[in-house]
């Protein structure tokens, strides 16, 4: 469901005067999750100076609309419950939320590969044996908006089972069953996910007002909600005589003359799109009173040609979300699949290579984690089908980090650092678990080792800069690379390519290394 400035001016139109009764927004609703071991917060709206009582899990708590009609209330931490427990809400009406559960709820953000359903991933049997009924998922929705909405727009929770699974995110699927299946604590996915969206859409004001780096990106909005506020007076006369005309003509009976066109706002006018924020406005903002135990994301395909502008704008996201809903929580992405057809050029930097290098310094923010794909996309499909490896992966970071599994290997190998031996270059990683192997990964199927199997897609380059394909060679918890054409080397790449078919480093645990590059040239 979409929403924009003339569903608004309609519903404005035919609201009736403030909140003539009890309401809840529409996240708060039956079968939802709440989180656990946190206050919660439940709010909505009710005519202002009424007063308000919500009663859940033996609490009861009260609260006074303000003069806006706006209210809201804290239930005290609650530990899981797999029980479903209703809640009620008093005031000159009464609103019941039924079937509700408490446990860990994840927002599930990004763009199409988060969205990408499971109904579309050749899961039929993962359709067909989704009974979860303590997983509980809230479905897609659309809103590009010019302010900050206060509720979302038209999905619902869903129970998890064979007639459902299918139009829940696939990736939040995978990780939610996984997280659920090991903890068994209730799990509750919330969507919130457009496709083709640059990471701007979802990016409150503070991101480019308080962040030097995407300041003209604040200012680009800045100006076309400007030209768009000095084009509203002559709009708004014209409408205002259209009203006049229209009243006569009704009262004459007669044709009613053709309705004048309102300016768009730039969030929302898809003429003249300026989209940064707009996905904020509508799919962030209304969630954020929401308690959640933190965040998955894969996005980066719209932004895929960028390098270092991508993490300064990933670092304010994070922190601004992180501010916005007053906790620290876990934030955990995807770095791109591989994708489109694979190249020969040793050099690599094609696509969207420097993305993934963007996506790879994004680690060094606090509480983050990555799933790196670099194994498991198509070179034919943007949307690759396998979502199960993405999800695990991402599930293994939180169950690691967030769970107490602290034995658990969440990541494949990260590159740490390199030194020049004897004209080699030798490389070391973080994140080698049980050791460094070739593998081979197909669709689904559980990494193998490749015994004596040769290491694909290093390349190796002197103080010239020119790249050629090495040679790369196990030893130990390293890898050393070389090439007889580079016999005073000052820099490696690993699969720094926009699909570098055939990369094959990974430890022990059959996770994927991530591509990476010694080199700043």
């Amino acid at each position: 469901m979409k929403c924009g400035l003339a569903s608004m001016l309609i519903a404005a139109l035919l609201a009736a005067p403030a909140w003539a009764e009890v309401k809840l927004p529409r996240i708060l609703s039956d079968h939802m999750v709440l989180q656990r071991e946190q206050p919660v917060t439940i709010w909505g709206w009710a005519s202002p100076g009424e007063r308000v009582t919500v009663l859940f899990s033996r609490q009861d708590v009260s609260a006074t609309a303000d003069e806006k009609g706006n209210w809201s209330v804290k239930l005290a931490a609650m530990k899981a419950n797999a029980i479903a427990q209703d809640l009620t809400v008093n005031g000159r009406n009464t609103v019941k939320v039924l079937d509700i559960l408490v446990g860990d709820v994840w927002l599930c953000s990004g763009q199409s590969n988060m969205a990408f359903g499971l109904g579309g991933c050749n899961a039929a049997k993962d359709i067909e044996t989704a009974n979860f009924p303590q997983i509980r998922f809230l479905s897609y929705w659309e809103c590009f908006a010019g302010s900050p909405r206060a509720d979302i727009t038209g999905p619902s929770w869903h129970r998890m089972d064979h007639n459902s699974a299918g139009g829940c995110t696939a990736v939040g699927f995978y990780f939610g069953r996984r997280i659920h299946r090991e903890t068994k604590v209730p799990i509750g996915l919330v969507e919130s996910t457009v496709g083709g969206t640059e990471i701007e859409c979802w990016m409150p004001p503070e991101a480019f007002g308080d962040y030097p780096a995407n300041a003209e990106i604040g200012r680009q909005l800045q100006e076309a909600v400007g030209q768009y506020r000095k084009s509203l007076p002559k709009a708004l006369d014209a409408l205002d005589q259209w009203v006049k005309d229209a009243r006569k003509a009704l009262a004459e009976n007669a044709p009613l003359p053709p309705t004048p066109r309102l300016p768009g706002h730039p969030n929302e006018d898809r003429e003249h799109w300026v989209r940064i924020q707009s996905l904020y406005n509508g799919m962030i903002a209304p969630l954020e009173p929401l308690a959640i135990k933190g965040a998955i994301w894969y996005q980066g395909e719209s932004n895929g040609g960028e390098g270092d502008s991508y993490v300064e704008k990933k670092r304010a996201l994070i922190e601004t979300w992180r501010k916005r809903w007053g906790q620290e929580f876990p934030f955990y992405f995807v770095q791109l699949a591989n994708f489109e057809k694979s190249s020969d050029n040793p050099a690599g930097g094609d696509g969207w290579a420097k993305c993934r290098m963007a996506q790879l310094e994004c680690l060094k923010f606090p509480k983050t984690g990555m799933a790196v794909s670099i194994d498991v996309g198509e070179a034919n499909d943007i949307h690759p089908k396998n979502k199960f490896d993405v999800g695990e992966r991402l599930a293994l970071w939180a169950l690691a980090k967030d769970y107490g599994k602290k034995d658990l290997v969440c990541s494949g190998p990260l590159y740490k650092g390199m030194k020049v031996e004897d004209g080699k270059i030798r490389i070391e990683f973080d994140s080698i678990g049980g050791g460094l192997m070739a593998g081979r990964k197909d669709g689904r199927a559980p990494t193998v080792e490749v015994k004596d199997g040769k290491l694909k897609r290093f390349a190796i380059a002197g103080e010239d800069k020119k790249w050629v394909w090495a040679d790369a060679v196990i030893a130990g918890k390293a890898v050393v690379v070389s090439s007889p054409e580079v016999p005073k080397p000052v820099a490696v790449r690993y699969a720094f390519s926009m699909n570098p078919e055939g990369c094959n480093l990974y430890n022990k645990e059959g996770l994927p290394a991530s591509p990476f590059r010694t080199d700043a040239w």
